[in-house]
Parts: structure tokens; sequence; C-alpha cells
């Protein structure tokens, strides 16, 4: 059965803007809160995904980092991941010595200062091997752009 979770940044959870709009209009897709280092946050990911594959990850900041590690020692379970303005700036990353097979695409602002594309996009060039990169003019929380993006395109869903 197919999965997909919104992984929310350091400070966020669940209740962000983010984890709301996805509640209201993707009913089905798992927002669980996170909580503690970044390998306590993919461990309590791991177990959460425990026997389940074709898995999508929608990560946001720190939430497109934790996405990244879990592909990274996972990638039998994931189908997709979609990373909105990923933290693979954060200092205990590097990328993984075989790039990440996992189809992956990658939304960062022009004017974002936390995670700055100079610095994030050679990391995910680096790390990923089916990468589609999307900058726009926008900062770190995609005010801009965010409800804008073509989700039903993105999370590969039927029109009804």
């Amino acid at each position: 059965m197919n999965k997909t979770f919104f992984l929310h940044g350091l400070d966020s959870s669940s209740k962000g803007t983010k984890g709301q709009w996805f509640a209201k209009h993707f009913s089905d897709i798992l927002i669980p809160d996170f909580q503690g280092d970044l390998t306590t946050r993919v461990a309590a990911l791991a177990t959460l995904c425990h026997n389940s594959a074709n898995i999508t990850l929608v990560g946001s900041s720190f939430g497109g980092l934790m996405a990244t590690c879990f592909a990274t020692d996972h990638p039998d379970q994931c189908k997709s991941l979609i990373l909105l303005a990923p933290a693979l700036n954060f200092p205990d990353y590097s990328p993984p010595l075989t790039k990440i097979e996992i189809p992956t695409t990658l939304i960062i602002g022009k004017q974002d200062t936390v995670t700055p594309p100079d610095s994030v996009l050679p990391l995910a060039e680096k790390s990923f091997s089916q990468l589609q990169i999307s900058t726009y003019e926008d900062d770190h929380m995609l005010h801009k752009i965010f409800e804008k993006l073509d989700w039903q395109k993105l999370l590969q869903r039927q029109t009804s």
C-alpha cells in the first residue's frame, strides 16, 4: 500500500502551516510530529515506516534532511521524495557514497537564507541520481509558491 508522509521542519510540528495545509487538502497524508535530534527523528520515522513500501516522503527543511537520510538507509521502501528547501547544509550531513536512486523533486526559493541554494543544490546533485530541481523567487518558507504548486501532479494523484 502506498503511504505518503509529510515531515515538518526542525522548529515546526504537524500543526504548522504546511502540515495544516496538507491535512486540509490531502486527508490521507500522514503528518506525524517529530522531536529530538536528527538521529532520533530518523529512527522514529523508520519505526513509523516499518514493513511499508512505496512510501512518498514530503520533507520541509529539516524534514527534507530527514527524508534524505531515511532514503539513504531504506531506499527499497521509498517510491519518491519531495524536498522543500531541504536542510542538506546541516553540518552533520554529507552525501552518500552511492547516489540515492529514488525519483526526487527539490523545490527551493532563490532568496532562501536558511538553506541557501548555492549550498544545498551542489549537495543535492551529489546525493541523488534522479533529481529534478525547481527554483522560485521565494524565501525559505516558500510562502509565495507553496500553495500554488501542482500538488496533485507532485504526489502523483489521480484527479477525480
